[in-house]
């Protein structure tokens, strides 16, 4: 285990007000205490590269009353992108605004030839608004584009060195692009762009003229925030920011039902209410949809405004998601059966695998699970049609858009499309190409890492003493959230004596620890663990808050226990 080195010159320049146990945390962290403030003021303003030319777009549309149409992704983001568009739209008095969503299964990813020819048919846009997507959608926009259809894409990944002629581009990854955070979620460009857009009808009078109230996109905020924590996008100020506002509101129900709804059949109390039940209660029903059929039933949740509504469309979500852990269940104990049989030697740098069985919306959460368990970049590929369809899950170390850039260069002939951003990516090959591309992945990988296999330390905040275990220390972190990519919530470790424990859920441990040296005796859990025989253990662990019928008390939570 490495410890965080901190940064003394941070930590003496913070004030009193911060508690000496945070600016351990924080100057560990290079945080300045200027980027400590969650408050809206210090979102940064909104100069991306042809906001004019959208903005003038977005009037002439709202001004004519022209059809508009929401083009998202199957995903969380895309879908939480989906709403704040709609919402935002319809709350500056747009009469015709939709949305559509492509079917993983049939349309493929983005703005696509097939998605434009479908909107084309059944809802006769004037101009076609892409959402987390877009930005490698070259034939679609031609297509629009050659329909009479303007087309203004916003989006957050990587683009290539060419773009799409569409009408304007919204994008902070775009090259010349002024904007400093280049980390928003798909759902934060979404929202950026309403909010200046509604500056834009403000200093227009557009609301005065057309006797519309103004809007407030506060209202909005609870979808970003649960958009950008399930992209696992870096937790940077300006995302702390959007993240923290929306907790807040969900906090007290200030929200689309949709989400008190979502909450509410995962047994998460909206009060108490962290961003690590968004990515893990909320995201993974809503993508449950988009993963197995159609993520627009998630969209219909989070765009109601009836609660009975809500309760049914998270009841669909729920059924979808029990489904999603069945087959992941499956694909992953087939995906660990092909690990196992092959050759230690062979996977070294990377993982791909491909089973002709697997489902193609799953593929992504497989890469994640192995990535995590072997540290390295995983590809794992599903049959689509005539081809393999495939997920990534990369590594801090491995920007894997680039490296994936890399190997389409070096091997014109063997990626049919590709995209993504730093630590996740899908790709399109032939079947008679996957075991090129293993190799070509894999020699890519090793080359990276200068066929040194890089050592991985879990990062801790080192160890603390008896009296800093405890629960206003607990709290102090709950506060100081949200916690996340890039923002990494603290753990720490100690030496402990295992005093008691059982087995509880048929797979998790629920123990007592007592510290070394000390007497004092804490409740601690860890997840996915057998009993263990040696009392005396190195536990890494996070300070948590246990609520139990009224009543709140300390607990660890383990990360990791090493007898």
């Amino acid at each position: 285990m490495l410890t965080r080195t901190i940064d003394q010159d941070l930590f003496d320049a913070y004030s009193d007000d911060i508690p000496t146990f945070l600016k351990k945390i924080y100057a560990a962290r290079g945080i300045n205490e200027s980027h400590l403030s969650l408050s809206l003021v210090h979102l940064l303003k909104p100069n991306f590269l042809q906001l004019d030319v959208a903005l003038t777009l977005l009037e002439q549309a709202l001004v004519n009353q022209k059809r508009i149409l929401i083009v998202g992704d199957f995903d969380c983001d895309g879908a939480t992108a989906s709403v704040v568009a709609v919402k935002s739209l319809r709350m500056m008095g747009a009469k015709f605004v939709d949305f559509l969503v492509p079917n993983r299964f049939e349309h493929g990813y983005g703005l696509s030839e097939e998605i434009v020819k479908l909107a084309i048919q059944e809802k006769q846009p004037d101009l076609i608004i892409t959402v987390d997507n877009g930005i490698s959608s070259f034939d679609g926009v031609k297509l629009a584009k050659s329909s009479n259809i303007q087309v203004i894409i916003t989006d957050h990944h990587l683009p290539s060195k060419t773009l799409p002629e569409a009408d304007a581009i919204i994008n902070p990854n775009l090259k010349g692009c002024e904007f400093l955070s280049k980390n928003l979620a798909g759902v934060g460009v979404c929202f950026y762009l309403f909010s200046a857009f509604k500056t834009h009808l403000v200093k227009c009078d557009y609301f005065t003229n057309h006797k519309i109230t103004l809007p407030d996109l506060r209202n909005v905020l609870d979808l970003v925030a649960l958009g950008t924590v399930a992209d696992v996008v870096k937790l940077d100020q300006n995302n702390r920011i959007l993240v923290d506002q929306g907790i807040k509101r969900i906090q007290q129900k200030k929200c689309a039902p949709g989400i008190l709804a979502l909450l509410e059949i995962s047994n998460r109390p909206s009060a108490t209410l962290r961003a690590s039940d968004l990515g893990f209660s909320v995201a993974p029903r809503l993508n449950a949809a988009g993963r197995l059929s159609d993520i627009s039933r998630g969209i219909k949740c989070l765009l109601t405004e009836d609660m009975n509504d809500a309760r049914r469309y998270a009841q669909e979500l729920e059924v979808f998601n029990q489904k999603r852990k069945q087959e992941q269940t499956r694909m992953q104990d087939k995906a660990q059966a092909i690990v196992d049989a092959q050759e230690v030697t062979e996977d070294k740098f990377a993982i791909s695998l491909f089973d002709a069985s697997w489902h193609e919306g799953i593929v992504g959460i497989v890469a994640g699970k192995l990535k995590e368990d072997y540290h390295c970049p995983v590809a794992v590929f599903a049959q689509s049609g005539n081809d393999l369809k495939g997920s990534i899950r990369s590594i801090p170390s491995v920007h894997i858009k680039d490296l994936l850039d890399l190997v389409d260069r070096q091997n014109p002939d063997l990626i049919l499309k590709f995209g993504g951003h730093a630590m996740a990516a899908g790709l399109s090959i032939k079947p008679e190409n996957f075991a090129g591309f293993k190799q070509a992945f894999a020699n890519a990988i090793q080359t990276h890492f200068d066929n040194q296999i890089p050592k991985v330390e879990l990062l801790t905040d080192g160890e603390l003493e008896a009296f800093e275990l405890s629960l206003d220390n607990a709290q102090l972190l709950v506060d100081a959230g949200p916690w996340g990519q890039g923002f990494d919530e603290p753990i720490f470790y100690g030496e402990f004596e295992l005093v008691e424990q059982k087995v509880v859920g048929e797979k998790h441990l629920k123990c007592r620890l007592k510290l070394k040296g000390n007497t004092q005796v804490f409740d601690a859990i860890v997840f996915f663990q057998p009993p263990l025989v040696s009392m005396q253990v190195l536990v890494a662990y996070k300070l948590s808050i246990n609520s139990w019928r009224g009543s709140t008390s300390l607990q660890l939570m383990v990360e990791r226990i090493n007898a």
